[in-house]
């Protein structure tokens, strides 16, 4: 009974915003981005979250590209390029970032 009393109950519209996680803004010049078995090239890390990240890169990668990401003396940092356009490309991170780590760079760019 409580099923047919509830197929009609109206329901507010999706947000636009589906990440999983807020994105902050950056802007850290020093970051450097690279597939496997390529030099790096150079990037700024322009937003970023636990789960991933936007860098800005004159090098275009394809999406799903398996990438190495390094910040402010990072370690290297995997993940994915989920989309490339307009000179950005938008990653998401194979492991959630560490706290230190995110805390440090979203610390760095205030």
């Amino acid at each position: 009974m409580g099923y047919m009393n509830s197929q009609y109950r109206t329901v507010e519209p999706a947000l636009i915003e589906h990440r999983q996680s807020y994105r902050h803004q950056v802007h850290i010049q020093r970051a450097a981005i690279r597939e496997h078995g390529r030099t790096a090239k150079a990037g700024e890390l322009i937003d970023l979250s636990i789960y991933g990240c936007r860098v800005a890169s004159k090098t275009r990668f394809a999406e799903g590209s398996r990438l190495w990401l390094r910040f402010e003396g990072s370690s290297p940092i995997p993940a994915t390029a989920i989309w490339c356009q307009n000179g950005h490309i938008g990653c998401r991170f194979d492991d959630k970032l560490d706290s230190g780590l995110f805390r440090r760079l979203t610390l760095i760019s205030e």
